[in-house]
């Protein structure tokens, strides 16, 4: 008997589950339905001046696997690339100054180092020391917001132009509703091993720069490499994907299999398709995956649907190197949260990758956007990208009109992960095992952002899949 799974939605998070299943279980019958008209989702090159340039996420975390041991299962690890430079500024206080050394997710390891930055005020040192000398938090003390942490420990001063604009550049958020468990695992594995944010994150750091490990990993095609690839080998390995096709409902059916109801379109007209499976995967962003879930977790899928996201824009411009006042010398600047300006980052992407390097025209990656501050979305194209050349010139003298733009707009793509959050995906996951079995839900809204992040969960949602009764007695006995 031949086992169907369907997998509801075309991320990273989809197709990963989808090769992991096919990788097992050749003569498994797989289907990923996604609504768009391509795979990949928040996941997306193109060709910008000359290059393959990322208009989403251009690189993942190294000191995590599940990222580089995906790429050595599709035969990509030998291509990954490491950034040519790991400095950085930030935009602090009218200035562009230099990112100071030894900072952990903003948490500083080195003081003295960090008092010659110039960057934190001698007041804000002397705050910040006070953690060394504060002692463990008490045992059992519940999941708090990152900045409530940051802020007890550290001082307003570091969460304010440290910690809160890196976090902010990860998931667009803000940091003072962030769930410690959720987002920043590793402060609270600082506190609870060393009693200090600042002696944890020396520790961590240390442990990193004794291996030798590069910080993140690309790949010189863009991101997208990864998507294609992996959606290549599920069509080798006599998987289906149909994209353009929207997942309507989910029901039971069959007893113990449920029906999927599709809608596409097909030379203009509307079609309307059933699909029977034994066992469904939902990926999709939580708004959607709360609605399909509704019929059979009524409170796991409330909680789902009632996840904030916030949203953000992506803005690549190619400007004539001549016409930049600031060195291209780092791989670019965050923006301080008390700035008053749209843009939040600008990664010089000509200059932290070597694959993307041209000697007469900067690629610049520009930002903006943040939750609660939709300015930058409610902003037309033109209007947008000219705020943003205003931002670039007081930020970094950027003088010339651009060569070429791409805006690239992700609406509600970024989770925002309030404390408690676990604790509740651990209830989602409860309350769905017990009212339906064979019907999964996994992806960047339940246990954290970027490509490893995703993967990770990808593989174990598809590894309990193969634990069913029903695929473990489909299984062909060893020889």
């Amino acid at each position: 008997m031949t086992v169907r799974v369907a997998v509801v939605g075309g991320g990273i998070t989809g197709l990963t589950v989808a090769f992991t299943l096919l990788e097992a279980r050749p003569d498994l019958e797989v289907n990923v339905i996604e609504a768009d008209q391509r795979v990949g989702g928040k996941v997306r090159t193109g060709r910008f001046a000359g290059h393959q340039v990322d208009a989403g996420a251009d690189a993942f975390l190294a000191r995590v696997p599940e990222g580089i041991d995906l790429c050595r299962r599709l035969g990509l690890a030998d291509e990954l690339v490491t950034p040519a430079v790991r400095s950085a500024y930030l935009y602090s206080r009218g200035a562009l100054r230099p990112f100071p050394g030894g900072l952990v997710l903003g948490v500083p390891t080195d003081l003295d180092a960090l008092a010659r930055s110039g960057v934190i005020s001698p007041e804000g040192i002397t705050r910040a020391a006070l953690d060394l000398t504060m002692g463990p938090d008490q045992p059992g003390t519940p999941d708090e917001s990152v900045g409530a942490l940051v802020r007890r420990r550290l001082g307003d001063e570091i969460y304010d132009v440290l910690v809160g604009p890196l976090l902010s550049g990860v998931n667009a958020g803000n940091a003072d509703h962030l769930s410690v468990a959720a987002g920043t695992p590793q402060f609270a594995a600082a506190l609870e091993q060393h009693g200090s944010l600042i002696a944890g994150a020396r520790a961590q750091r240390q442990a990193s720069v004794a291996t030798g490990a590069p910080v993140f990993f690309g790949l010189p095609g863009g991101t997208q490499t990864l998507t294609d690839t992996l959606a290549e080998r599920i069509l080798a390995a006599g998987g289906r994907i149909q994209t353009g096709t929207t997942v309507d409902a989910i029901a039971t059916a069959g007893g113990t299999g449920y029906g999927v109801t599709t809608r596409s379109r097909s030379s203009g007209v509307e079609v309307v398709g059933a699909l029977e499976t034994d066992v469904v995967i939902v990926t999709t962003p939580m708004f959607v995956t709360g609605r399909l879930l509704a019929p059979f977790a009524p409170g796991a899928a409330r909680e789902m649907s009632e996840l904030e996201y916030a949203s953000a824009v992506m803005v690549v411009l190619a400007i004539a190197r001549e016409e930049i006042d600031h060195p291209l010398d780092a791989s670019g600047f965050l923006v301080s949260g008390s700035e008053p300006l749209v843009l939040t980052a600008c990664s010089w992407a000509s200059s932290k990758w070597a694959h993307l390097a041209d000697d007469r025209v900067a690629i610049l990656r520009a930002s903006a956007g943040r939750h609660h501050d939709r300015r930058a979305l409610e902003m037309g194209d033109e209007e947008l990208v000219e705020v943003l050349l205003d931002d670039l010139a007081t930020t970094m003298g950027v003088r010339g009109r651009p060569e070429e733009v791409r805006v690239t707009r992700w609406d509600r793509s970024l989770p925002q992960f309030r404390p408690g959050h676990l604790e509740r995906v651990q209830r989602w996951h409860q309350e769905l095992q017990e009212k339906a079995p064979g019907l999964f839900a996994t992806g960047a809204g339940f246990e954290g952002l970027g490509l490893p992040a995703c993967i990770r969960q990808a593989r174990a949602t598809a590894e309990q899949a193969l634990d069913l009764p029903l695929l473990r007695s489909s299984a062909t006995p060893p020889a």
